[in-house]
């Protein structure tokens, strides 16, 4: 089974900003993953041992509206995430599962408007077919014609995970 939406992540000249200075304004400082596991952005996959990554800070929501135009207001935030810290060959091009789905987990979407307002969300508990119920939750989401996009976030951390656009 092949994903029915395309989890997005971390745009490659965004990435290149990252890797020098991040959202909050500090500068990228690499390091070794001595254990792996990490949940990349840049190519939404877990970080292998011994590969090098950064913990950086990202703002999905502002980032989109810079492409858009909308003005997210407050709803802007932004937190850490992992990216490699040298160029990867990020996602594959046809992903066969969502990134970072661990039965058990708690996951959250979040649904935004064109304009970059929060307008819903569904709390997720994923089940043992992870997939399936991605793709209910996203297709419910785009069932609402305002949502523009949805991040999909883990609830433990609150951690940004990927983000799906409307299709076009």
């Amino acid at each position: 089974m092949t994903t029915t939406f395309t989890p997005r992540p971390i745009a490659p000249d965004t990435l290149k900003r990252l890797r020098h200075t991040d959202d909050a304004g500090r500068p990228c400082v690499p390091f070794t993953d001595p254990e792996g596991g990490d949940p990349l952005r840049c190519c939404l996959r877990p970080a292998r041992q011994g590969e090098r990554i950064a913990l950086v800070s990202y703002a999905p929501l502002r980032r989109w509206a810079a492409e858009t135009g909308a003005d997210p207001g407050a709803y802007d935030e932004q937190g850490p995430v992992f990216i490699h810290a040298d160029l990867c060959e990020g996602p594959a091009p046809a992903p066969a599962e969502y990134p970072y789905v661990r039965p058990g987990a708690l996951r959250t979407f979040r649904r935004y408007d064109a304009g970059g307002n929060i307008v819903g969300g569904r709390l997720l508990e994923v089940p043992e077919d992870t997939t399936a119920a991605f793709d209910e939750a996203l297709t419910e989401a785009f069932a609402d014609p305002r949502v523009a996009l949805v991040h999909v976030r883990a609830v433990e951390y609150g951690c940004f995970h990927f983000e799906v656009r409307r299709p076009a």
